[in-house]
Parts: C-alpha cells; sequence; structure tokens
C-alpha cells in the first residue's frame, strides 16, 4: 500500500485552541465557577490552564518556528466584559496585539467568539435557556467585531452548540449541571438563532467597514454514527434519530434557517444561507443498539477511551457537504495520548482521509497546539502536538509536533517521512 501523500493544492494545516483552555485567569465565568465547586477530575484550575496570556509571544513565535499556517482562537468573553455592557479596553488591545502578531510572521487567524464558557453575570440571567439573553451575546459580538473586523476576515460564532448544551442541559456533567430535555430544546433553539443573528451582524459590520472577504460559520461537532445491529430495523431507527438530535437537527438550522422539531425558531428567522464554509470538529464515532448508545468493541481507541476511527472523518465532510456545497475546514481534530505514543499516526491517517477525498477541503486545524486544560478532565488529557510543563509551564515540542511541522513543509508525507514517524506507532484496544 502506498504511505506517502501530498496535501491539496491551497490548503493550510493550522491549530485549534480555545480562551479558557489555554489562557488561564481568574475570572467570574462558569468554568472558574465549575472548578470551586469541585467538579473537575484532576483538580486542575482553569484560572492556571497553560498561561497562554502571558506566554502568548512565546506560543505565537513557537508556531512560527514550526511553519504553522493558521491559528484559530477564541475570545474570554468574561475577560473582555467583566460586568454586563462594561468592556476592558485593556483586554481588548492585547487580544489585538495577538492578531496583529499571528498576521505580522503570516499565520492567518480564525476567531472563535464562544467557545463554551459564559460569564456569570450571564448565566446569572438564564443564560442561553432564556431566549432574551441573546441580545447580550449580540452586543459582545458587536463590540468584538468592531474592534477586530479591520483586522480578521474570519470567525467561528460559536463552537460545538449542540456539544455545550447536551453535557451542560442533559447528562449534567457541564455547567449549569442540569438534566432537562426541554432546556435543552431550548438552548439549542436560541444558539441556533443567536448564530443567525450573529453570522448578518459580522457581515453587515464588515461590509460597512469597506471589507467583502467575511467569512462566518460555527464549529459543528459531528460523529459517525452506526448501527449496532445493521439487520435490525429497529436499531436502525435508534441510530438514525440518535444522530438527528444529537447533530442533523441543528445543523440544518444553523446552515439553512430551517428548525425542525423539536427546535423552536423564537427568533423567528428566515431561510437562508448563514454559513460560508463548514468548520467540522471531528473526534470519533458512535455505535447505537436499541437500549441506546454502546462502547465500541474490538476497536482502536485513545487514552479517554475514545474510538479512534479515521475514516470518519470524510464521511462527515460527505454530509455537510450534501446539505450546502461550500468549503470544507477542519477546525478541530485530534487525539488524548499521554506518551506521545500514537499521536502521528492520528494525524497522518485523518489527513490521508481528507486528501483522498473529492470535497473542498481548504483547511485543518490539529487540537491542540499545547497541552492545556481539558474541561472535566483538566490537565491530566493531553491533546497537544507542544507538551505544557504544567510546574514551570515550559514548551517542548513533542515528536508529533515535529511530524505535523514536516508535513507542512513539505507538503505531504513522502515513503521517508511515514517510515521515520509513523510506521512504528500502534494504537491500542
Amino acid at each position: 500500500m502506498e504511505n506517502s501523500f501530498n496535501l491539496r493544492p491551497g490548503m493550510l494545516l493550522g491549530v485549534a485552541s480555545s480562551a479558557t483552555q489555554v489562557d488561564g485567569g481568574d475570572f467570574n465565568h462558569t468554568w472558574n465557577d465549575w472548578y470551586n465547586k469541585g467538579h473537575i477530575k484532576d483538580g486542575s484550575n482553569p484560572a492556571d490552564a497553560a498561561d497562554h496570556w502571558e506566554r502568548w509571544r512565546e506560543d505565537v513565535l513557537l508556531m512560527h518556528k514550526m511553519g504553522i499556517q493558521t491559528c484559530r482562537m477564541s475570545i474570554e468573553w468574561a475577560r473582555v466584559e467583566p460586568e454586563e455592557g462594561v468592556f476592558d479596553d485593556e483586554a481588548i488591545s492585547h487580544v489585538k496585539e495577538e492578531i496583529m502578531l499571528l498576521i505580522g510572521l503570516g499565520i492567518k487567524p480564525l476567531v472563535t467568539l464562544h467557545h463554551f464558557t459564559n460569564p456569570m453575570w450571564f448565566e446569572e440571567k438564564g443564560g442561553w435557556e432564556d431566549y432574551d439573553n441573546v441580545m447580550a451575546y449580540l452586543r459582545y459580538v458587536e463590540k468584538m467585531i468592531d474592534a477586530l473586523g479591520h483586522l480578521v476576515s474570519e470567525y467561528i460564532t460559536i463552537n460545538e452548540p449542540n456539544v455545550y448544551a447536551l453535557s451542560g442541559y442533559m447528562a449534567g456533567a457541564w455547567p449549569p449541571g442540569k438534566r432537562s430535555p426541554g432546556a435543552v430544546v431550548n438552548v439549542m433553539s436560541n444558539l441556533a438563532s443567536a448564530h443567525i443573528k450573529a453570522y448578518r451582524l459580522i457581515h453587515d459590520m464588515r461590509r460597512g467597514m469597506g471589507f467583502r472577504d467575511t467569512k462566518v460559520s460555527f464549529a459543528n461537532h459531528m460523529r459517525v454514527f452506526t448501527p449496532k445491529n445493521p439487520g435490525n430495523p429497529i436499531c436502525r431507527a435508534a441510530c438514525a434519530k440518535s444522530e438527528q438530535l444529537f447533530q442533523s437537527v441543528m445543523t440544518q438550522a444553523m446552515v439553512t434557517g430551517d428548525f425542525k422539531n423539536p427546535l423552536k425558531n423564537r427568533g423567528r428567522d428566515r431561510r437562508g444561507h448563514y454559513c460560508d464554509f463548514h468548520a467540522l470538529n471531528y473526534y470519533s464515532r458512535t455505535v447505537v443498539s436499541i437500549s441506546g448508545i454502546v462502547p465500541s468493541e474490538g476497536s482502536y481507541k485513545n487514552d479517554l477511551g475514545w474510538e479512534i476511527y479515521p475514516q470518519g472523518i470524510a464521511e462527515c465532510c460527505k454530509a455537510l457537504y450534501e446539505l450546502a456545497p461550500l468549503p470544507i475546514y477542519i477546525t478541530e481534530n485530534g487525539v488524548c495520548d499521554l506518551g506521545d505514543s500514537f499521536r502521528s499516526r492520528f494525524i497522518y491517517e485523518h489527513l490521508r482521509e481528507l486528501c483522498r477525498t473529492k470535497l473542498p477541503v481548504k483547511r485543518y486545524y490539529h487540537w491542540c497546539f499545547t497541552d492545556n486544560f481539558e474541561w472535566l478532565e483538566g490537565n491530566y488529557a493531553r491533546f497537544g502536538i507542544v507538551n505544557t510543563n504544567f510546574e514551570t509551564m515550559e514548551r517542548t515540542i513533542k515528536r508529533s509536533g515535529e511530524f505535523y511541522s514536516k508535513i507542512i513543509k513539505r507538503r505531504g508525507v513522502s515513503e521517508e517521512l511515514y517510515q521515520e514517524y509513523v510506521a512504528n506507532e500502534s494504537y491500542h484496544y
């Protein structure tokens, strides 16, 4: 079997992060509150994270050294708007300074405006359960575009709205820790409307600034859903229903403005065109039985027990493209690999799948750049291509980071590169 492949013409390779996970800072937001309530498994404090807020120059220069072509970053809403309607101009200037360094070094920024974390003042008003709070989010978006719109042309409005809603309002594992199907519907519906309105707002504002290159989307966490018993029609139906409720209904609403049951169009948003590219976050596959989601048997797993299923990344791209024929950005793809013993293989196999497809895959953002605070798992779960020593905050490029850097430089993987970095790596069950 041929092990070498070339990247698609014009395809950019980058890294992704979120402010809460890397910046640090003891701000009054939902994940610092969740930590204070004792919910982080290893006791890691998000106020420390990876100290990127202080070490941003070091990190950006390291990206440049590695040849990173594009960086997906996010803004901590609670940092720039610590009180309702009160913005911190110094914090906003700090964000602008980082973006200007990225651009100056030839690294294209993709800015995420909401990545899971809310200011507590927003949460105390009912958060995303209350449709009226969409206006608070739009005020924040307007402020950020006013500040950054002349620098940044590409935006993600909301990261993984389905994961946010289901983790916080169905499973009760994330803030605010609720278990309410009704709340899930409200949150999903309001997030969809917020995206649509933000899409319009960002385009209108940048058009008013004289720009015609604006691109806006939302980061869509998708999985491949597989019936445990494909020969059983009840199992197939259960699988299809699970897939629909987890991702399809929300995807359709946010891409096209078509709100299907159980979502509610409280914002009275018209059907239309609300994405300029598909932004896909892909990690794994879900197996569904008649009784619900079950572990996949006999499959490779990462160090959090998630199945490794590389072919699924192309399957999800195909599903998105069939909904709307748009360019595709892989805005997150990565693996929890504590010893960096199979990450190079993971990167290789997922990139190879993307380069085999004829779909217009334009970007690939590896999750993540440095090891960081990984939500409920804390600092334990390591996804980075750069090691973070959480005691000293020292950064060290991992072997997988060397491999990724060489892929960018070579514009693909040669047989020699495969033998050096991939051939001797293997997954575990």
